[in-house]
C-alpha cells in the first residue's frame, strides 16, 4: 500500500500569512522609514502569523524568516556572506541558551527522582486542592523574586521542573492527551505569577535594572525602595486574582485531592533517604540558585551559571548526552526563539521602533497628562506583541514613552515606574515575549491560541489592577 502524502504545512493559513507580508513588501515605504527595515516588518508580521495560524510548526516558521532575511540581502545590502550571518545571530543570544539549559536541567530533576521527591513535599502540605497548589508555587516564587534577577532562572530552572514532577505524580501528560487533568492549569497559573513577581521588584527580572539606569538618565531617580513600595499592593492582588482567574477559564479536571497529602507522606516514606543522585542534584541545584542570586556580584553571569550545573550533571553521570539530544522542547526552542529574536533586534537597529516611537509623540503632542498617562501604557504594553524580548523592548522604547510622557506633563517617578511595571506585565500575552515563556510554553501543556487567549485576558485584568486601582494607591505615595 502507498503512503498518501502529506504536504507541511495547512494551504489557506499559509496563504494567509504569505500573502500579507507580500503586499506590506510592494506598499510604498512610510515616510521617515527605510525600505529594509519596512521588509523586515513585513518578514516579522508574516512569521507571527504562520505561528499564530498554525500555517507550518514553528520550527518550519522560524527557519523560514531566518531564510528570507538572509536570501533578500536586507540585512547587509550587497554582502550575502554578512547577511546569513545577521540572519543566525539569535543562535548567539546568552538568554536563548539560558532557556535551552534550563529545559536539559529539569531533566535532571525528573530523571534523578528529586523533582518527585520535592513535589511530594509541596503536596504533602498543600496538595488538597490544585488551587492551593497554584498558591504554593507562586508564593515560592515570590519569595525568590527579589534575589533572583532573572526570570527565566527563576521560572524555568525552579518552579518548571516542580510543576513537570507533580503532573507526572499525577498522570497529566501532553503525550497521552492527559494534559488538562493538572499540568495545564498549573503551567499557566506559574507563568502568569512569574510574571507577577518579575514585576514587584526591580532586582526580580534583568530588564528592570535597565529601566532604572534609563530613568536615571531622563532625570529620574528610581530606587529599589520605591519599587517595591509602588509595587507591593497591586502585585499583590495580582497575585490573589490571576490564579483565581486562570482556575475560571483553564480550569483543571482534578480540582480536589483530599487524600494526596497522606499519599505523598507515604511515597516519601518509601523513596527514603537521598540517593547520591539526588544529592548531586541537590547540590546543583544549590550551586545554582547561589550563582543566580550572586553571581551579578562575582562576575558569574546566568547563563554560564546554568551551563556550569549541567556540566557537572553530565560529568556525575546524572545526564547522558543521550538525554540532551533527546530534549526535542530544548532545541525546537532555540530554533523558533532565536529567529524572533533575531528579527526583533534588527526592526530596532533599522530604526522600526523608533519611527514607531516617532509616530506616538507626534500623534500625542497637546494631549492632557490624565489621558496622555493611560494611553502611553497601553501602547507600550500591547507594542509587545513584536518583541521576543523584555530587555530589547525596554532598550527601545523605555526612553521614547518615558520622555513624551513627562513632555505631557505625566510626573517623571510616577511615568518611570509604570513604564517599569508595564515592561514586564506586558509579556503575559505570547508565547516568546520574555524568557520563561519558551520553558512552559514548550512543555506542550497548554496549546498555542489558549496561551495567546487566556494571555490576553489576564493581561487586560493585570491592567485594571495595576493602572486602574494602582493610581489610587500611588497618590496616596505622593505620586501623581
Amino acid at each position: 500500500m502507498k503512503q498518501k502524502f502529506n504536504f507541511g504545512f495547512k494551504p489557506l493559513q499559509l496563504v494567509i500569512s504569505v500573502l500579507a507580508p507580500a503586499i506590506m513588501w510592494m506598499m510604498p515605504v512610510p515616510h521617515g522609514l527605510e525600505i529594509h527595515g519596512w521588509h523586515l516588518l513585513a518578514i516579522f508580521i508574516g512569521t507571527i502569523l504562520a505561528i499564530i495560524t498554525e500555517a507550518v510548526p514553528m520550527g518550519v516558521a522560524a527557519m523560514t524568516a531566518i531564510a528570507v532575511t538572509a536570501v533578500s540581502g536586507i540585512l547587509a545590502p550587497g554582502n550575502p556572506g554578512a547577511g546569513i550571518n545577521m540572519a543566525l545571530s539569535g543562535f548567539s543570544n546568552s538568554v536563548i541558551w539560558l532557556i535551552v539549559l534550563a529545559f536539559f536541567i529539569s531533566r535532571g530533576f525528573v530523571k534523578t527522582g528529586l523533582g518527585k521527591r520535592i513535589a511530594y513535599i509541596f503536596v504533602r502540605f498543600f496538595g488538597r486542592r490544585t488551587l492551593g497548589l497554584s498558591y504554593s508555587l507562586l508564593f515560592a516564587d515570590l519569595v525568590l523574586a527579589p534575589a533572583i534577577p532573572s526570570n527565566t532562572a527563576r521560572g524555568g530552572g525552579i518552579i518548571y521542573p516542580i510543576i513537570k514532577s507533580l503532573s507526572n505524580e499525577f498522570n497529566s501528560n501532553p503525550a497521552d492527551g492527559t494534559e488538562k487533568k493538572l499540568g495545564s492549569f498549573l503551567i499557566t497559573a506559574a507563568f502568569q505569577g512569574n510574571i507577577i513577581t518579575s514585576t514587584m521588584f526591580m532586582t526580580a527580572m534583568a530588564a528592570n535594572p535597565l529601566a532604572a539606569k534609563l530613568a536615571s538618565q531622563a532625570g529620574v531617580d528610581m530606587t529599589w525602595t520605591a519599587w517595591a513600595v509602588a509595587a507591593i499592593v497591586p502585585g499583590i492582588i495580582s497575585l490573589l486574582v490571576i490564579p483565581l482567574v486562570i482556575y475560571f477559564l483553564y480550569p483543571p479536571q482534578m480540582k480536589a485531592t483530599p487524600a494526596a497529602a497522606e499519599i505523598a507522606q507515604k511515597k516519601l516514606r518509601e523513596l527514603g533517604p537521598l540517593s547520591g543522585s539526588e544529592i548531586v542534584m541537590s547540590i546543583c541545584f544549590v550551586m545554582l540558585l547561589t550563582l543566580w542570586i550572586a553571581g551579578r556580584h562575582i562576575g558569574v553571569d546566568a547563563t554560564v551559571a546554568a551551563l556550569l550545573g549541567l556540566l557537572l550533571l553530565l560529568f556525575s553521570g546524572i545526564l547522558t548526552w543521550d538525554d540532551i539530544k533527546s530534549e526535542k522542547g530544548a532545541w525546537d526552542t532555540l530554533v523558533w526563539f532565536a529567529a524572533l529574536v533575531m528579527m526583533a533586534g534588527f526592526l530596532n537597529k533599522l530604526g522600526v521602533i523608533s519611527w514607531f516611537g516617532a509616530i506616538i509623540k507626534h500623534d500625542l503632542t497637546g494631549v492632557s497628562p490624565a489621558l496622555a498617562f493611560p494611553l502611553l501604557i497601553l501602547i507600550y504594553v500591547y507594542v509587545h506583541y513584536f518583541f521576543a524580548s523584555s530587555t530589547a523592548h525596554v532598550a527601545a522604547l523605555f526612553p521614547v514613552f518615558l520622555g513624551t510622557g513627562m513632555a505631557l506633563g505625566v510626573n517623571g517617578l510616577l511615568m518611570a515606574l509604570s513604564l517599569g511595571f508595564a515592561s514586564n506585565l506586558c509579556a503575559s500575552t505570547t508565547h516568546y515575549g520574555c524568557g520563561p515563556a519558551p520553558v512552559f510554553f514548550g512543555s506542550g501543556f497548554v496549546k498555542l491560541k489558549t496561551w495567546w487567549l487566556i494571555g490576553l485576558i489576564v493581561s487586560i485584568i493585570n491592567m485594571l489592577i495595576w493602572f486602574g486601582l494602582g493610581p489610587f494607591y500611588w497618590k496616596a505615595l505622593g505620586l501623581g
